[in-house]
């Protein structure tokens, strides 16, 4: 799952040069410890720049949508952010490549589904191509027809307001019309791998 979506699950892959420990770059001469990777623009990868992305840990989400011919898409998504409380704004981002963003492109709702800890398999069976991501699964209907999954730590109904392009990915912004939350623990994403909130401890 990379910083916006992916439909071909968790990857993390080696791409930049290593820095070796003690000859750090100029710039990190003050640090007591040099870092593990460093890589200028003009040098880095897209392997290495997931890879450093990914130690910002995030909530999991699972966001749906149906198109007009009611065809029903879903991905994981870790890119979900808030915009703004008033108007009550969300964001997040999908792959150019992705095969679901035609019909996310024209759908009038998205719904966002924060994931429990719980679900794991929920968020890698959303991040894997399968010809009916919701097969079996216990779901409802909600604004725009988009998939409302049980089991959640939250559910965000949203109008698509506005798309914006940058760079491989494109950037939904939507307007919340509903929410709902229940006391559950989150599914976390970091460094590759999905984590229970509660195993991490309060500072």
């Amino acid at each position: 799952m990379d910083r916006g979506t992916n439909e071909r699950g968790p990857s993390n892959n080696a791409g930049c040069g290593v820095l070796v420990l003690g000859r750090e770059p100029r710039e990190h001469a003050m640090s007591q410890l040099a870092p593990a990777e460093y890589c200028r623009e003009e040098s880095f990868d897209s392997h290495a720049l997931r890879r450093a992305l990914s130690c910002f840990a995030t909530g999991v989400t699972v966001v749906t949508a149906c198109g007009p011919d009611d065809t029903r898409v879903g991905l994981t998504a870790n890119s979900f952010n808030s915009v703004s409380l008033d108007l009550p704004l969300v964001l997040w981002s999908l792959s150019l490549r992705a095969p679901s963003l035609p019909i996310f492109s024209v759908a009038s709702h998205f719904a966002v589904n924060v994931l429990a800890d719980d679900q794991a398999e929920l968020a890698r069976r959303f991040a894997t191509p399968l010809p009916d991501k919701f097969a079996g699964l216990t779901w409802r209907a909600g604004l725009g027809g988009a998939p409302i999954l049980d089991g959640c730590v939250a559910q965000f109904e949203c109008v698509n307001e506005i798309c914006h392009a940058g760079g491989d990915h494109l950037i939904f912004i939507g307007r919340v019309h509903r929410f709902r939350t229940w006391n559950r623990t989150p599914l976390v994403f970091c460094a590759g791998n999905f984590r229970s909130a509660a195993a991490m401890s309060k500072v």
